[in-house]
């Protein structure tokens, strides 16, 4: 079953956004590779033939939550999920004066089934352009980007003097179903 051309609306009731870092550095044993999730977010898809499709979203910085932490000498306490998210939003990304990520395509290429979004990606108050690749089947669209925290300029996150630090590339993966109604 393939996708209905048509106006969907997108969000956490119709699928997940998750960022997945990964660790470096002298001290990455000790840290943790995480996958983070908002938990509001919402968006628009249009699908159509590839040229007319297009798709935006906006995510509150302030319910990205973690998810799950792997790797690392202990698994992550409750205590250690607060203060990731206390980092991400406060360090990281400047929650209070940029409380919203957001993405606009400027360009869809490929096929309903296998397709390449090109847009603009605005985090921390900054814009650069990334692209996605995407698979639709079943009712769904999944894909994936990497995003260079540098090109924002985010500076990974690092603690003991630099030994521990994030991968200045982050993953993000999105998993949405585009079916009437949703």
């Amino acid at each position: 079953m393939g996708i209905e051309p048509g106006v969907y609306t997108i969000g956490p009731e119709s699928g997940r956004l998750l960022i997945r870092t990964t660790r470096a550095g002298l001290g990455a044993k000790a840290g943790h590779d995480l996958t983070l999730e908002p938990t509001r977010w919402r968006g628009e898809a249009t699908v159509a033939d590839p040229a007319s499709s297009s798709v935006t979203v906006e995510v509150d910085v302030e319910s990205i939550e973690v998810r799950e932490g792997t790797g690392g000498i202990k698994p992550l306490s409750d205590s250690d999920r607060a203060d990731i998210v206390r980092n991400l939003r406060d360090k990281v990304l400047n929650a209070r004066e940029h409380p919203t990520i957001t993405f606009r395509s400027s360009r869809v290429d490929g096929t309903v089934e296998s397709f390449h979004v090109e847009g603009d990606l605005t985090i921390a108050g900054v814009t650069r352009t990334v692209t996605m690749e995407g698979r639709a089947a079943d009712g769904r669209v999944r894909g994936s980007t990497t995003v260079v925290q540098s090109r924002w300029g985010i500076r990974p996150y690092s603690a003991f003097f630099g030994t521990l630090r994030l991968s200045d590339e982050v993953g993000v993966e999105f998993d949405v179903a585009l079916a009437p109604g949703a």
